[in-house]
């Protein structure tokens, strides 16, 4: 897999990247900035691809590419993921043997909520993602728990960020050690190179958006989750959040963790965060 050359792997782009938001292996508490962090990671792509407006990176790789951009326009009249969407819907309502719903669950019975997540449970110490929040309103409520990589969780994080659509993600990281620390777990993560291939995250998404691999665009990670479940032609179906994580380790050769690990939801609070302010845009499609 050859993405770019090595001259343009030197580039200054890669380098303002990797000095602005490389994570060392241990940071104390006290040196954690999540805001300075967010300002940084939006100045870098902002300055990136400055004829985009900061919405548009909502988009991925539509916004990369005129082609796939006009292609987004026309898939959109009729989206692949509308099947999805409806099961989703028709899912979040139908109620639990217990008779009650999901709606019991959530805030605001479930309704325009997705901006909120990941959030920080304070009591628990850890971050709870929609996904792993779904997963434990069944169980609570004597229902057994969905895959986190199949159709049915799909369905109802595609319904659930359709009714968040256009708001803007209001993620909170307190000052807490424990969210800190999770967040910059995540962090560091992103940044850690991993599998056969020597890969990051931010091999793909920091340093290499708008580049071809084969014939995939490289979306950018600024809005890169905004989108989620996404529906992947690749995939011929929807896929949460929790499968392509996976499905990335898998392609650069690496062991992917088990579906919501702490370092899996960890690096999805990272990239909501540091995304704070950007339109939910899911569910998506990408090529």
């Amino acid at each position: 897999m050859k993405l770019r050359s090595a001259t343009q792997f030197a580039a200054a782009a890669f380098a303002l990247a990797l000095l602005a938001f490389a994570a060392p292996p241990a940071v104390s508490a006290d040196k954690v900035d999540p805001v300075a962090d967010e300002k940084a990671f939006k100045k870098f792509f902002y300055d990136k691809f400055p004829k985009l407006k900061p919405e548009d990176f909502v988009n991925g790789p539509y916004s990369m590419d005129a082609d796939l951009y006009k292609q987004w326009q026309d898939k959109e009249q009729f989206p692949p993921y509308e099947f999805s969407l409806e099961l989703g819907k028709e899912m979040f309502s139908k109620p639990f043997k217990n008779g009650k719903t999901y709606g019991d669950c959530f805030p605001n019975q479930g309704i325009g909520i997705r901006q909120d997540y990941p959030t920080f449970d304070e009591k628990e110490g850890k971050v709870i993602t929609l996904e792993l929040a779904l997963n434990r309103c069944r169980e609570a409520n004597g229902e057994p728990a969905f895959s986190y990589v199949r159709d049915e969780m799909a369905a109802l994080t595609a319904y659930m960020a359709f009714t968040s659509r256009g708001k803007p993600f209001n993620i909170k990281v307190p000052n807490d050690p424990r969210a800190l620390a999770a967040y910059e777990n995540g962090k560091e993560y992103f940044y850690t190179r991993r599998g056969q291939l020597n890969f990051s995250c931010a091999t793909c998404h920091v340093q290499s958006p708008g580049e071809r691999v084969r014939t995939e665009v490289l979306a950018p990670a600024l809005g890169i989750v905004n989108a989620m479940p996404i529906y992947r032609s690749e995939w011929n179906g929807m896929g949460t959040t929790s499968r392509r994580f996976t499905t990335c380790n898998s392609q650069i050769r690496g062991v992917p963790l088990t579906p919501q690990d702490d370092e899996y939801r960890n690096v999805e609070y990272y990239l909501s965060y540091v995304s704070n302010g950007l339109p939910i845009s899911g569910p998506g499609a990408r090529p």
